[in-house]
Protein backbone atom coordinates (compact mmCIF):
# COMPACT_ATOMS: atom_id res chain seq x y z
CA UNK A 1 0.00 0.00 0.00
CA UNK A 2 1.01 3.60 -0.58
CA UNK A 3 0.13 6.71 1.43
CA UNK A 4 0.34 10.34 0.40
CA UNK A 5 1.42 12.60 3.26
CA UNK A 6 1.12 16.37 2.95
CA UNK A 7 3.40 18.27 5.28
CA UNK A 8 4.51 21.81 6.05
CA UNK A 9 8.18 22.64 5.59
CA UNK A 10 9.59 26.19 5.81
CA UNK A 11 6.11 27.65 5.43
CA UNK A 12 5.31 25.68 2.27
CA UNK A 13 2.95 22.73 1.78
CA UNK A 14 4.68 19.73 0.22
CA UNK A 15 3.82 16.07 -0.24
CA UNK A 16 5.58 12.70 -0.30
CA UNK A 17 4.52 9.16 -1.23
CA UNK A 18 5.45 6.45 1.31
CA UNK A 19 5.05 2.68 1.00
CA UNK A 20 3.63 1.11 4.18
CA UNK A 21 1.16 -1.52 5.36
CA UNK A 22 -0.86 0.92 7.47
CA UNK A 23 -1.24 4.68 8.10
CA UNK A 24 0.57 4.41 11.44
CA UNK A 25 3.56 2.75 9.79
CA UNK A 26 3.58 5.43 7.10
CA UNK A 27 3.59 8.16 9.75
CA UNK A 28 6.41 6.40 11.56
CA UNK A 29 8.52 6.26 8.40
CA UNK A 30 7.71 9.91 7.71
CA UNK A 31 8.86 10.99 11.18
CA UNK A 32 12.14 9.16 10.64
CA UNK A 33 12.72 11.25 7.52
CA UNK A 34 12.29 14.49 9.55
CA UNK A 35 10.79 16.37 6.60
CA UNK A 36 8.36 18.63 8.46
CA UNK A 37 4.99 18.83 10.22
CA UNK A 38 2.29 16.43 9.05
CA UNK A 39 -0.76 18.17 7.59
CA UNK A 40 -2.76 15.22 6.22
CA UNK A 41 -2.41 11.58 5.22
CA UNK A 42 -4.47 9.59 2.73
CA UNK A 43 -4.25 6.30 0.88
CA UNK A 44 -2.65 6.71 -2.51
CA UNK A 45 -3.10 4.57 -5.60
CA UNK A 46 0.22 4.50 -7.39
CA UNK A 47 -0.17 4.96 -11.14
CA UNK A 48 0.95 2.14 -13.40
CA UNK A 49 3.02 2.68 -16.53
CA UNK A 50 -0.08 2.52 -18.71
CA UNK A 51 -1.94 5.04 -16.55
CA UNK A 52 0.99 7.45 -16.82
CA UNK A 53 1.15 6.76 -20.56
CA UNK A 54 -2.50 7.59 -21.14
CA UNK A 55 -2.15 10.64 -18.91
CA UNK A 56 0.60 11.81 -21.27
CA UNK A 57 -1.79 11.32 -24.17
CA UNK A 58 -4.04 13.84 -22.41
CA UNK A 59 -7.16 12.00 -23.55
CA UNK A 60 -9.18 12.79 -20.45
CA UNK A 61 -10.12 16.45 -20.15
CA UNK A 62 -12.54 18.29 -17.95
CA UNK A 63 -16.08 18.93 -19.11
CA UNK A 64 -15.81 22.54 -20.30
CA UNK A 65 -19.56 23.06 -20.32
CA UNK A 66 -19.89 21.99 -16.68
CA UNK A 67 -16.83 24.04 -15.74
CA UNK A 68 -18.48 27.16 -17.20
CA UNK A 69 -21.64 26.37 -15.23
CA UNK A 70 -19.55 26.09 -12.03
CA UNK A 71 -17.90 29.46 -12.75
CA UNK A 72 -21.28 31.11 -13.33
CA UNK A 73 -22.57 29.65 -10.07
CA UNK A 74 -19.47 30.93 -8.27
CA UNK A 75 -20.03 34.43 -9.70
CA UNK A 76 -23.66 34.54 -8.55
CA UNK A 77 -22.75 33.46 -5.02
CA UNK A 78 -19.77 35.82 -4.76
CA UNK A 79 -21.92 38.67 -6.07
CA UNK A 80 -24.39 37.87 -3.29
CA UNK A 81 -21.63 38.45 -0.73
CA UNK A 82 -20.76 34.87 0.27
CA UNK A 83 -17.21 34.02 1.34
CA UNK A 84 -15.04 32.09 -1.13
CA UNK A 85 -14.65 29.03 1.14
CA UNK A 86 -18.45 28.82 1.47
CA UNK A 87 -18.82 29.18 -2.29
CA UNK A 88 -16.34 26.38 -2.97
CA UNK A 89 -17.98 24.10 -0.39
CA UNK A 90 -21.31 24.60 -2.11
CA UNK A 91 -20.30 24.22 -5.77
CA UNK A 92 -18.10 21.15 -5.29
CA UNK A 93 -21.08 19.17 -3.99
CA UNK A 94 -22.97 19.44 -7.28
CA UNK A 95 -20.17 18.75 -9.80
CA UNK A 96 -20.75 15.55 -11.81
CA UNK A 97 -17.50 15.39 -13.80
CA UNK A 98 -15.15 13.25 -11.67
CA UNK A 99 -11.95 15.03 -12.65
CA UNK A 100 -13.45 18.49 -12.16
CA UNK A 101 -14.95 17.44 -8.81
CA UNK A 102 -11.56 16.21 -7.61
CA UNK A 103 -9.96 19.51 -8.65
CA UNK A 104 -12.47 21.64 -6.75
CA UNK A 105 -12.24 19.46 -3.65
CA UNK A 106 -8.47 20.01 -3.70
CA UNK A 107 -8.89 23.77 -4.21
CA UNK A 108 -11.36 23.93 -1.32
CA UNK A 109 -8.93 22.07 0.98
CA UNK A 110 -6.05 24.34 -0.04
CA UNK A 111 -8.10 27.45 0.75
CA UNK A 112 -8.90 26.11 4.21
CA UNK A 113 -5.19 25.32 4.68
CA UNK A 114 -4.34 29.00 4.15
CA UNK A 115 -3.35 29.13 0.48
CA UNK A 116 -4.55 31.92 -1.74
CA UNK A 117 -7.09 31.16 -4.45
CA UNK A 118 -4.45 31.83 -7.13
CA UNK A 119 -2.05 29.33 -5.56
CA UNK A 120 -4.81 26.73 -5.27
CA UNK A 121 -5.86 27.12 -8.92
CA UNK A 122 -2.23 27.22 -10.13
CA UNK A 123 -1.83 23.55 -9.21
CA UNK A 124 -4.30 22.70 -11.98
CA UNK A 125 -3.25 25.14 -14.70
CA UNK A 126 -2.70 22.21 -17.11
CA UNK A 127 -6.30 21.08 -16.63
CA UNK A 128 -8.08 24.42 -16.21
CA UNK A 129 -5.77 26.52 -18.39
CA UNK A 130 -3.45 29.45 -17.78
CA UNK A 131 -6.37 31.78 -18.55
CA UNK A 132 -8.21 30.59 -15.45
CA UNK A 133 -5.19 31.15 -13.22
CA UNK A 134 -4.59 34.64 -14.66
CA UNK A 135 -8.20 35.73 -14.26
CA UNK A 136 -8.30 34.45 -10.68
CA UNK A 137 -5.09 36.38 -9.96
CA UNK A 138 -6.63 39.50 -11.53
CA UNK A 139 -9.73 39.13 -9.35
CA UNK A 140 -7.67 38.79 -6.16
CA UNK A 141 -5.41 41.74 -7.01
CA UNK A 142 -8.26 44.09 -7.97
CA UNK A 143 -10.64 42.92 -5.24
CA UNK A 144 -13.33 42.07 -7.81
CA UNK A 145 -13.11 38.28 -7.83
CA UNK A 146 -16.73 37.87 -8.89
CA UNK A 147 -16.28 40.13 -11.91
CA UNK A 148 -13.10 38.30 -12.97
CA UNK A 149 -14.87 34.92 -12.73
CA UNK A 150 -17.81 36.30 -14.74
CA UNK A 151 -15.44 37.51 -17.50
CA UNK A 152 -13.67 34.13 -17.46
CA UNK A 153 -16.99 32.33 -17.90
CA UNK A 154 -17.89 34.62 -20.82
CA UNK A 155 -14.56 33.98 -22.59
CA UNK A 156 -14.84 30.21 -22.15
CA UNK A 157 -18.46 30.30 -23.31
CA UNK A 158 -17.41 31.96 -26.57
CA UNK A 159 -14.72 29.31 -27.10
CA UNK A 160 -17.18 26.51 -26.31
CA UNK A 161 -19.79 27.86 -28.72
CA UNK A 162 -17.28 27.89 -31.55
CA UNK A 163 -16.31 24.27 -30.80
CA UNK A 164 -19.96 23.21 -30.79
CA UNK A 165 -20.57 25.01 -34.07
CA UNK A 166 -17.63 23.18 -35.69
CA UNK A 167 -18.80 19.77 -34.41
CA UNK A 168 -22.32 20.41 -35.68
CA UNK A 169 -21.04 21.43 -39.12
CA UNK A 170 -18.81 18.35 -39.51
CA UNK A 171 -21.39 15.84 -38.26
CA UNK A 172 -22.99 15.26 -41.67
CA UNK A 173 -19.73 14.71 -43.65
CA UNK A 174 -18.41 12.34 -40.99
CA UNK A 175 -21.67 10.39 -41.03
CA UNK A 176 -21.47 10.00 -44.83
CA UNK A 177 -17.85 8.81 -44.65
CA UNK A 178 -18.68 6.38 -41.84
CA UNK A 179 -21.69 4.95 -43.72
CA UNK A 180 -19.61 4.52 -46.87
CA UNK A 181 -16.90 2.70 -44.94
CA UNK A 182 -19.39 0.28 -43.35
CA UNK A 183 -21.04 -0.41 -46.70
CA UNK A 184 -17.64 -1.00 -48.33
CA UNK A 185 -16.59 -3.50 -45.67
CA UNK A 186 -19.91 -5.38 -45.86
CA UNK A 187 -19.73 -5.67 -49.65
CA UNK A 188 -16.11 -6.86 -49.57
CA UNK A 189 -16.64 -9.44 -46.82
CA UNK A 190 -20.04 -10.84 -47.83
CA UNK A 191 -20.81 -10.01 -51.48
CA UNK A 192 -17.53 -10.37 -53.38
CA UNK A 193 -16.16 -13.72 -51.98
CA UNK A 194 -18.92 -15.96 -53.51
CA UNK A 195 -17.82 -14.90 -56.99
CA UNK A 196 -14.32 -16.22 -56.25
CA UNK A 197 -15.61 -19.79 -55.71
CA UNK A 198 -17.94 -19.70 -58.72
CA UNK A 199 -15.25 -18.46 -61.09
CA UNK A 200 -12.76 -20.96 -59.69
CA UNK A 201 -15.10 -23.78 -60.72
CA UNK A 202 -15.52 -22.34 -64.23
CA UNK A 203 -11.78 -21.66 -64.59
CA UNK A 204 -12.52 -18.10 -65.61
CA UNK A 205 -10.27 -15.18 -64.75
CA UNK A 206 -11.85 -12.50 -62.59
CA UNK A 207 -11.93 -8.89 -63.86
CA UNK A 208 -9.33 -6.48 -62.48
CA UNK A 209 -11.78 -4.46 -60.28
CA UNK A 210 -13.02 -7.70 -58.69
CA UNK A 211 -9.47 -8.94 -58.09
CA UNK A 212 -8.71 -5.60 -56.43
CA UNK A 213 -11.72 -5.96 -54.11
CA UNK A 214 -10.76 -9.56 -53.36
CA UNK A 215 -7.24 -8.45 -52.52
CA UNK A 216 -8.67 -5.97 -49.99
CA UNK A 217 -10.97 -8.71 -48.65
CA UNK A 218 -8.02 -11.06 -48.20
CA UNK A 219 -6.00 -8.40 -46.45
CA UNK A 220 -8.88 -7.70 -44.04
CA UNK A 221 -9.49 -11.41 -43.40
CA UNK A 222 -5.83 -12.29 -42.86
CA UNK A 223 -4.40 -9.14 -41.34
CA UNK A 224 -7.47 -7.19 -40.16
CA UNK A 225 -6.66 -7.37 -36.45
CA UNK A 226 -2.99 -6.66 -37.11
CA UNK A 227 -3.88 -3.62 -39.22
CA UNK A 228 -6.32 -2.39 -36.57
CA UNK A 229 -3.84 -2.98 -33.74
CA UNK A 230 -1.03 -1.39 -35.72
CA UNK A 231 -3.19 1.66 -36.38
CA UNK A 232 -3.99 2.04 -32.68
CA UNK A 233 -0.30 1.66 -31.75
CA UNK A 234 0.84 4.18 -34.38
CA UNK A 235 -1.84 6.66 -33.29
CA UNK A 236 -0.88 6.24 -29.62
CA UNK A 237 2.82 6.75 -30.35
CA UNK A 238 2.15 9.84 -32.46
CA UNK A 239 -0.18 11.26 -29.78
CA UNK A 240 2.41 10.50 -27.08
CA UNK A 241 5.23 12.17 -29.04
CA UNK A 242 2.92 15.08 -29.86
CA UNK A 243 2.44 15.75 -26.15
CA UNK A 244 6.07 15.38 -25.04
CA UNK A 245 8.19 16.43 -28.04
CA UNK A 246 8.04 20.07 -29.15
CA UNK A 247 9.56 19.38 -32.59
CA UNK A 248 6.98 16.70 -33.41
CA UNK A 249 4.18 18.94 -32.14
CA UNK A 250 5.43 21.89 -34.19
CA UNK A 251 5.75 19.79 -37.36
CA UNK A 252 2.29 18.21 -37.07
CA UNK A 253 0.63 21.53 -36.18
CA UNK A 254 2.26 23.11 -39.24
CA UNK A 255 1.16 20.24 -41.51
CA UNK A 256 -2.45 20.34 -40.35
CA UNK A 257 -2.70 23.99 -41.41
CA UNK A 258 -2.12 22.86 -45.01
CA UNK A 259 -5.08 20.46 -45.02
CA UNK A 260 -8.00 21.59 -47.19
CA UNK A 261 -10.71 23.39 -45.18
CA UNK A 262 -9.32 22.06 -41.88
CA UNK A 263 -6.29 24.38 -42.04
CA UNK A 264 -8.21 27.64 -42.66
CA UNK A 265 -10.78 26.74 -39.98
CA UNK A 266 -8.07 26.11 -37.38
CA UNK A 267 -6.20 29.28 -38.32
CA UNK A 268 -9.31 31.46 -38.07
CA UNK A 269 -10.31 29.85 -34.77
CA UNK A 270 -6.84 30.31 -33.22
CA UNK A 271 -6.37 33.90 -34.40
CA UNK A 272 -9.91 34.86 -33.41
CA UNK A 273 -9.45 33.31 -29.97
CA UNK A 274 -6.07 35.02 -29.53
CA UNK A 275 -7.36 38.50 -30.41
CA UNK A 276 -10.56 38.02 -28.37
CA UNK A 277 -8.76 36.97 -25.18
CA UNK A 278 -6.07 39.64 -25.67
CA UNK A 279 -8.57 42.49 -25.94
CA UNK A 280 -10.71 41.12 -23.09
CA UNK A 281 -7.71 40.97 -20.74
CA UNK A 282 -6.41 44.42 -21.70
CA UNK A 283 -9.92 45.79 -21.22
CA UNK A 284 -10.03 44.13 -17.77
CA UNK A 285 -6.96 46.05 -16.63
CA UNK A 286 -4.17 43.50 -17.15
CA UNK A 287 -0.96 44.90 -18.64
CA UNK A 288 -0.35 44.41 -22.35
CA UNK A 289 2.63 42.08 -21.82
CA UNK A 290 0.77 39.89 -19.32
CA UNK A 291 -2.32 39.88 -21.53
CA UNK A 292 -0.17 38.81 -24.46
CA UNK A 293 1.36 35.97 -22.41
CA UNK A 294 -2.06 34.64 -21.43
CA UNK A 295 -3.53 35.03 -24.92
CA UNK A 296 -0.57 33.13 -26.42
CA UNK A 297 -1.20 30.21 -24.06
CA UNK A 298 -4.80 30.03 -25.27
CA UNK A 299 -3.58 29.26 -28.81
CA UNK A 300 -3.44 25.45 -29.03
CA UNK A 301 -1.64 25.23 -32.38
CA UNK A 302 2.08 25.47 -31.54
CA UNK A 303 3.07 26.70 -35.03
CA UNK A 304 0.63 29.63 -34.90
CA UNK A 305 1.64 30.34 -31.30
CA UNK A 306 5.32 30.48 -32.28
CA UNK A 307 4.50 32.97 -35.03
CA UNK A 308 2.41 35.11 -32.66
CA UNK A 309 5.24 35.23 -30.13
CA UNK A 310 6.82 37.75 -32.52
CA UNK A 311 4.25 40.28 -31.27
CA UNK A 312 5.36 39.82 -27.67
CA UNK A 313 9.05 40.16 -28.61
CA UNK A 314 8.26 43.37 -30.46
CA UNK A 315 6.48 44.82 -27.42
CA UNK A 316 9.19 43.76 -24.93
CA UNK A 317 11.94 45.20 -27.13
CA UNK A 318 10.17 48.55 -27.21
CA UNK A 319 8.57 48.23 -30.63
CA UNK A 320 4.95 48.80 -31.53
CA UNK A 321 2.14 46.27 -31.45
CA UNK A 322 1.50 47.03 -35.12
CA UNK A 323 5.03 46.02 -36.06
CA UNK A 324 4.65 42.81 -34.07
CA UNK A 325 1.41 41.95 -35.89
CA UNK A 326 3.12 42.64 -39.20
CA UNK A 327 6.25 40.60 -38.43
CA UNK A 328 4.23 37.57 -37.33
CA UNK A 329 3.06 37.02 -40.90
CA UNK A 330 -0.30 35.69 -39.66
CA UNK A 331 -2.49 38.74 -40.34
CA UNK A 332 -3.81 40.40 -43.49
CA UNK A 333 -2.84 43.97 -44.35
CA UNK A 334 -6.34 45.15 -43.39
CA UNK A 335 -5.92 43.79 -39.85
CA UNK A 336 -2.50 45.41 -39.52
CA UNK A 337 -3.96 48.77 -40.61
CA UNK A 338 -6.75 48.45 -38.06
CA UNK A 339 -4.24 47.73 -35.27
CA UNK A 340 -2.11 50.67 -36.40
CA UNK A 341 -5.14 53.00 -36.38
CA UNK A 342 -6.18 51.82 -32.92
CA UNK A 343 -2.66 52.17 -31.52
CA UNK A 344 -2.20 55.69 -32.89
CA UNK A 345 -5.64 56.92 -31.78
CA UNK A 346 -5.51 55.31 -28.33
CA UNK A 347 -8.51 53.10 -29.13
CA UNK A 348 -6.60 49.83 -29.34
CA UNK A 349 -9.13 47.88 -27.27
CA UNK A 350 -12.02 49.00 -29.47
CA UNK A 351 -10.10 48.09 -32.62
CA UNK A 352 -9.11 44.68 -31.22
CA UNK A 353 -12.77 44.07 -30.43
CA UNK A 354 -13.67 44.77 -34.06
CA UNK A 355 -10.86 42.51 -35.29
CA UNK A 356 -12.08 39.76 -32.99
CA UNK A 357 -15.60 40.09 -34.37
CA UNK A 358 -14.21 40.00 -37.91
CA UNK A 359 -12.42 36.69 -37.27
CA UNK A 360 -15.36 35.11 -35.48
CA UNK A 361 -17.76 36.14 -38.26
CA UNK A 362 -15.40 34.73 -40.90
CA UNK A 363 -14.96 31.54 -38.86
CA UNK A 364 -18.71 31.10 -38.50
CA UNK A 365 -19.24 31.66 -42.21
CA UNK A 366 -16.76 28.91 -43.17
CA UNK A 367 -18.07 26.52 -40.50
CA UNK A 368 -21.69 27.10 -41.51
CA UNK A 369 -20.75 26.36 -45.13
CA UNK A 370 -18.48 23.37 -44.51
CA UNK A 371 -21.05 21.01 -46.00
CA UNK A 372 -21.07 23.06 -49.23
CA UNK A 373 -17.26 23.21 -49.37
CA UNK A 374 -16.84 19.49 -48.72
CA UNK A 375 -19.67 18.49 -51.06
CA UNK A 376 -17.46 18.17 -54.21
CA UNK A 377 -15.07 15.87 -52.31
CA UNK A 378 -17.94 13.76 -50.97
CA UNK A 379 -19.52 13.48 -54.41
CA UNK A 380 -16.20 12.38 -55.93
CA UNK A 381 -15.66 9.86 -53.11
CA UNK A 382 -19.19 8.44 -53.46
CA UNK A 383 -18.80 8.24 -57.24
CA UNK A 384 -15.50 6.37 -56.90
CA UNK A 385 -17.02 4.08 -54.28
CA UNK A 386 -20.07 3.23 -56.39
CA UNK A 387 -18.00 2.81 -59.58
CA UNK A 388 -15.54 0.44 -57.87
CA UNK A 389 -18.33 -1.68 -56.41
CA UNK A 390 -20.32 -1.68 -59.64
CA UNK A 391 -17.37 -2.79 -61.71
CA UNK A 392 -16.32 -5.30 -59.07
CA UNK A 393 -19.77 -6.91 -58.90
CA UNK A 394 -21.37 -6.50 -62.33
CA UNK A 395 -18.33 -7.29 -64.49
CA UNK A 396 -17.92 -10.80 -63.04
CA UNK A 397 -21.67 -11.34 -63.41
CA UNK A 398 -21.38 -10.38 -67.07
CA UNK A 399 -18.39 -12.69 -67.53
CA UNK A 400 -20.27 -15.46 -65.72
CA UNK A 401 -23.10 -15.16 -68.23
CA UNK A 402 -20.63 -15.33 -71.11
CA UNK A 403 -18.97 -18.44 -69.57
CA UNK A 404 -22.30 -20.23 -69.17
CA UNK A 405 -23.17 -19.51 -72.81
Amino acid sequence: MYFKIEYISKGKIKSVIISASSPSEALKKFKNKKLGIVKSIEEYEKESFFERFFQKLNLKKINLEEYIAVLEQMYVMLDAGLAIDTVLDEVKQHIKDKKLKKIFYSISNDIKAGLSLTEAFSKFKDDLGILTVSMIRLGEETGDLGGAIRDLANILTEILENRKRLKKATRYPFFIIFAMSIAFVIVILFVIPPFKAIFAQLHTELPLPTRFLLWIEGAIQEYGLIILGGGVVVFSIIAYLYNINEKVKLFLDKMILKVYIVGPVIKLAMLGRFVYVFYKLVDSGISIVDSMDIALNIVENSYIRKKLETIKRAIVSGGSITQGFKDSGMFDSMIIQMVSAGEESGALVLMLQKISKYYFDKYRYIVDNIAVLIEPILIAAIAGFVLTLALGIFLPMWNLTQSIR
